[in-house]
């Protein structure tokens, strides 16, 4: 089976910002692990299928707004009904949050892995519109 697989970039608003320093919260990360899972199942099954779990969740650099994050997933398993993915949120672009210098940013050659992740999805059989080959 060819690997399928999903990749946002976007970047965080003050809007994604929770806590101070402009730290944006973890679970920014888990909403766009939520729509990457979305696309994978639909282009699996031609369904928007349903997020069942986390098996695994690792917040590993913290994100701040202005910083740019490329999120991706895959999957790697599937069941009768169950397909089972992982994420990763990783950070491009790193903004300074300099007063001095308000929009100095810096695009990382080598990016930082913010968030790693497990999941399980299902796609009920009656909802599965694309049948394997």
């Amino acid at each position: 089976m060819e690997e399928i697989r999903s990749t946002i970039r976007l970047r965080m608003s003050q809007a994604d910002a929770h806590y101070g320093g402009n730290l944006v919260d973890g679970a920014r990360m888990l909403a766009l692990f939520g729509d990457i899972a979305t696309e994978l199942l639909i282009r699996m099954d031609g369904d928007e299928g349903l997020f069942l779990r986390y098996d695994e969740v690792e917040f590993l650099a913290p994100v701040f707004a202005g910083d740019y994050i490329e999120a991706s997933g895959w999957i790697t398993g599937t069941g009768k009904t169950s397909r089972t993915m992982e994420f990763v949120a990783k950070k491009v672009i790193r903004c300074l949050n300099d007063p001095k210098q308000p929009s100095a940013c810096d695009f990382l050659e080598k990016p930082v892995v913010a968030t790693r992740a497990k999941g399980v999805c299902v796609t009920p059989l009656a909802m599965q519109r694309k049948k394997p080959a």
